[in-house]
């Protein structure tokens, strides 16, 4: 069993559950298991993922776990750790056909079930391909040793550091490691980790706010216009200033900077960076800030793209004295083995917000190569939010 508890999961998982339940507990979505990296499936892959998300009916939310989120993460409603005892995982939900070397996946259900899937999924892709291809990975000792260094390169430059690793990791047993050298060596220049199990067993912070659904269901509601506003709004009304790292690139950064006026920015304590070239996201949130007469070192930029040693200094040199600055790190931390770490995403492809219908989801990335979704409706969106690229 490679899901051991309901928490091993990302920290924005639970927190866009509660909203969803607040706000559209009607609504329904689909996802899609994306191969950017075109692996190659062995057979009985997929039949063997099948027998392992069907464990994860068993789970289900202790006292103890309970009790680590009522103290720990306050503006979670009283009534959603409530339901989160009666969550339970329903495997009905997700569909995976193998044909080949290739894998298909769909999660289809009530968004407020089916939002919990993904990561999960994604944990256990990546494991149990590492169990079928044999590959060696490093010694316990080296891979400790390997976070170790990072943690206290990281240290000794004093950036803050957080573990965003859980959908890509080699495995639970080399997230538990590299976790336990973080928290072992970073002192309190290691902010925590966005995997909430560890986080409990680790008595850490957990880390996040949003992802890119959660813009990506309001295009399919509200339109691409005004699906920034909208989300940024909805989440406002939920966590009333707490949560307060607004994810900026669902539909380019540029178009999500003509949302983010005055209240928003004041609101909000910073930015995520999840795309595109990270000194020209810095320039640009610096000038937005600037240009609405705020600090910008009141304010946070959490960079959180494909992050290495190299591209940490390079970002932390650029940012210091211009804009607060910090760093989630995930597979460069949890899938530094010694093998190649998979390239595989689950994203949102449909959502029925209401009863006419189902209408396809999209992402337009600051890099075009990570555009997903409908081809006709990419393009549709580009011409209503007019982008150029």
């Amino acid at each position: 069993m490679i899901i051991k508890s309901i928490l091993d999961n990302d920290f924005y998982k639970f927190t866009m559950q509660n909203a969803v339940i607040k706000h559209f507990p009607d609504a329904f979505a689909e996802y899609s298991f994306i191969n950017r990296g075109d692996h190659k499936f062995p057979p009985g892959f997929g039949e063997h993922l099948q027998q392992e998300l069907s464990t994860l009916a068993s789970l289900s939310l202790t006292d103890e776990e309970y009790t680590f989120l009522r103290e720990n993460c306050p503006y979670l409603d009283a009534t959603y750790l409530d339901f989160l005892r009666g969550y339970r995982y329903d495997p009905s939900e997700v569909c995976i056909n193998q044909m080949d070397s290739s894998l298909k996946i769909e999660i289809k259900g009530p968004w407020y079930r089916t939002i919990l899937w993904e990561v999960v999924i994604m944990s256990c892709i990546c494991e149990l391909y590492y169990q079928y291809s044999d590959s060696n990975r490093l010694g316990d000792e080296e891979v400790y040793k390997i976070a170790e260094n990072k943690i206290r390169h990281y240290r000794d430059l004093q950036l803050y550091i957080a573990e965003f690793g859980t959908r890509r990791r080699h495995s639970l047993a080399v997230h538990e490691l590299v976790v336990q050298a973080l928290k072992d060596h970073g002192g309190k220049y290691f902010n925590g980790t966005s995997n909430v199990h560890l986080a409990h067993k680790y008595q850490l912070k957990p880390i996040g706010t949003h992802a890119h659904e959660w813009f990506m269901y309001h295009g399919a509601r509200y339109g691409f216009k005004m699906a920034n506003t909208m989300a940024l709004e909805h989440w406002v009304n939920v966590y009333r200033g707490d949560l307060g790292i607004a994810l900026s690139d669902t539909y380019t950064s540029l178009v999500f900077f003509e949302s983010f006026d005055k209240k928003f920015s004041k609101l909000f304590d910073g930015v995520r960076h999840d795309s595109g070239d990270p000194i020209q996201f810095a320039t640009m949130t610096i000038q937005h800030y600037r240009d609405l007469k705020i600090d910008p070192l009141s304010k946070t930029i959490i960079f959180s793209d494909g992050l290495n040693p190299q591209k940490v200094d390079r970002i932390a040199q650029f940012c210091t004295g211009k804009i607060g600055f910090s760093f989630g790190i995930g597979t460069n931390f949890t899938n530094d083995v010694g093998l190649e770490p998979m390239n595989i995403v689950i994203k949102m492809t449909a959502a029925k917000p209401h009863k006419s219908g189902w209408i396809p989801t999209i992402k337009l990335s600051d890099e075009t190569a990570k555009h997903s979704g409908d081809p006709q409706m990419i393009q549709l969106a580009r011409q209503l939010i007019d982008l150029q690229y």
